[in-house]
């Protein structure tokens, strides 16, 4: 008689399975954190980022100043450059009242004022005395400001004949009882005016273009002006020191508006 085997299937009681592992129960390589050096690594890496970005910033806060310095500066140049060419524009031709005198140093104008004055009659139109100068800074070596001045609006002869010298003093030295009303335009190195007279430009204070001037209202004895006789045109010449729009040499020319005929 044979005989049979039956396999029987053990089961384990619930008691005696083995229990899942934990988190205390990881391998060496799974439970390992950073190390010094890459902790190092990363808060250098973090640094580095850190450094660039500042950079970025300081390069963009500096590009920003300097675009707004050079707005500036043009600015300010281009109003000095419409403010002479307005006061050139609206030169007054009075009877007996010179409208225009240069001695070399300071550029005298009388012209229209914007104000209208209140007067027994009734309101009457004004003019004021202008004055343009260059005027050499000892703090900036080799440089200066361009300056202008001018008076109140004037309706009385008297009145003007004060202004006008007042103007002169005023561009030989700036005191206290000149500075009212001055007004800085723009840092220059210099300037030179030639003037339009008879087809040509030329130097004011040469001789084949000025008309003998009273010494006693010039800067300098017996320096010949250009007085009374308003030319066809005016060419300023500026000096730009550097500075953010760039040095060099600025023309501008101004003709009097008017002028009638052929003029070469």
């Amino acid at each position: 008689m044979g005989t049979s085997l039956s396999t029987r299937k053990v089961v384990a009681h619930p008691s005696e399975r083995p229990l899942p592992p934990t988190s205390t129960d990881k391998t060496p390589a799974q439970s390992r954190g950073f190390t010094l050096i890459e902790v190092l690594v990363v808060i250098s890496i973090m640094a580095l980022m850190t450094l660039m970005a500042w950079r970025g910033i300081d390069t963009m806060s500096r590009t920003q100043g300097q675009l707004q310095s050079r707005a500036n500066d043009t600015h300010t140049l281009q109003a000095g450059l419409a403010q002479w060419q307005a006061d050139l524009d609206q030169l007054a031709q009075l009877p007996g009242t010179p409208s225009w005198n240069w001695d070399g140093q300071v550029l005298r104008l009388t012209r229209q004022s914007p104000t209208t004055l209140a007067s027994r009659t009734g309101s009457q139109s004004s003019v004021m005395v202008v004055a343009w100068t260059w005027r050499r800074d000892p703090s900036q070596p080799n440089s200066g400001n361009w300056q202008r001045w001018q008076s109140p609006p004037l309706s009385q002869r008297q009145a003007w004949q004060s202004a006008w010298k007042l103007a002169q003093q005023w561009g030989q030295a700036a005191e206290a009882n000149t500075q009212t009303g001055q007004v800085q335009i723009h840092p220059l190195s210099g300037w030179h005016l030639f003037v339009h007279l008879g087809g040509n430009w030329a130097n004011p204070l040469s001789n084949d273009t000025v008309t003998p001037g009273n010494p006693s209202d010039a800067s300098t004895p017996n320096t010949n002006v250009l007085q009374g006789t308003v030319p066809d045109g005016v060419r300023l010449v500026l000096q730009l020191p550097p500075g953010p729009i760039g040095s060099g040499t600025l023309i501008m020319d101004w003709i009097r508006p008017t002028l009638s005929g052929q003029h070469s």
